[in-house]
């Protein structure tokens, strides 16, 4: 018999909801990724996650025999669904073992709490915020996940359907050769674009005066350029203020490439980051004992691949070759750096100006993911 408990969001209650998947369910997977533990806690906390302005949620594990077997989440993001005009509740954080006695009870305890609501339709996995992991990965099993993306079993979006959710959007992603020096046709459309658009990168090298001039700037252009997105939610100025301490004070600056007009007004920015994949594997999600060893080696070139967690450029700027102009300033320093292959980051399947770019390199499309919703 399955027993489903709600857990409550008090941080001894979320790390045992937090660690399943890490301990349990994925303890052997040498695929699976983890997210630190204490920065998924902080997500799924209303006091830690300033996205709890406008959402609320609920969490809940399944238990059989006194053992854990599943865990789920149940989102309702109020700015997007007024945005958007819809009643959607979302699920996500979900992990369970390929059982359907255990799938169905989560889900419909995620779904009557969603009906109780007042939500019409149910769509996941999706997270607070695009800044959290989403999609279901339904190609790609036998690849090695990223830290900013979901990794699950084959047999998951199975139960998927088996319980009548279809696809509402697919995500791509590629592995990347990296070439040992800027393609020719990129370098001669970045020169041009220079030139003609009248734009160019900038480099930082401290990061407290990046996060002066361009902190609050970097989050408002990815705002804007995301706008039109798949269920993209706007971060908030007590948002952006959350990520800028979060998230720019550890980012490598080598790795940012920032693209401005000659007045210093920012028009595009990509942004990349060493793998920390194997480094999370090993730690298992922590920093102690000894997981802060295995991340720092990882940050200090240990590593022979780069995650490019993304790209974005003012609506204006999209298609004049802006993108270009980001890999003819990073590729020299990922060779530096000793990368040799580059991951995506997750591109809407119909983004084909996000695609276009990839046409310059030796890529191979190795994982696709997708969100799926149903009626309820």
């Amino acid at each position: 018999m399955i027993e489903i408990r709600e857990i409550k969001p008090t941080k001894s209650e979320l790390k045992k909801f937090v660690t399943f998947p890490i301990d349990t369910l994925y303890r052997d997977s040498k695929l699976y990724v983890p997210s630190l533990v204490s920065d998924e806690i902080n997500t799924l906390l209303p006091s830690g996650n300033p996205a709890f302005e406008y959402c609320e949620s609920i969490y809940y594990m399944a238990f059989r025999d006194g053992k854990p077997v599943g865990r789920i989440a149940g989102i309702i993001n109020k700015l997007v669904n007024e945005r958007t005009n819809k009643r959607e509740g979302r699920f996500g954080f979900v992990d369970f073992i390929d059982d359907a006695e255990v799938v169905d009870a989560l889900f419909q305890a995620v779904t009557q709490w969603a009906k109780d609501k007042g939500m019409t339709s149910l769509t996941g996995p999706l997270g607070f915020t695009d800044m959290d992991p989403e999609g279901m990965l339904v190609e790609g099993f036998d690849e090695v996940s990223t830290q900013a993306t979901i990794y699950n079993y084959d047999y998951y979006p199975r139960h998927m359907e088996r319980m009548g959710y279809v696809k509402d959007v697919d995500w791509l992603e590629y592995k990347v050769t990296v070439p040992e020096k800027v393609p020719d046709k990129m370098a001669r459309v970045a020169s041009i674009v220079r030139q003609r658009v009248g734009v160019d990168n900038i480099k930082y090298t401290s990061r407290r005066a990046l996060v002066r001039d361009y902190g609050d700037a970097i989050f408002k252009l990815i705002n804007e350029a995301y706008d039109d997105l798949f269920g993209y939610s706007p971060l908030s100025d007590k948002q952006i203020k959350h990520y800028i301490k979060m998230y720019l004070p550890f980012l490598p600056l080598e790795d940012l490439s920032m693209v401005v007009k000659p007045d210093g007004e920012l028009i595009g920015v990509g942004i990349a980051i060493p793998s920390l994949s194997q480094a999370l594997i090993k730690s298992r999600g922590r920093l102690l004992p000894f997981g802060w060893y295995h991340l720092l080696k990882a940050f200090k070139g240990h590593n022979d691949t780069v995650d490019l967690l993304l790209i974005a450029v003012k609506p204006e700027y999209q298609s004049k070759g802006v993108n270009a102009l980001f890999f003819d300033d990073l590729i020299p320093y990922f060779n530096k750096f000793g990368y040799k292959w580059a991951d995506t980051g997750h591109e809407l399947e119909e983004n084909e100006k996000v695609q276009q770019q990839w046409q310059y390199f030796e890529t191979r499309q190795n994982k696709r993911r997708r969100a799926f919703t149903k009626s309820i």
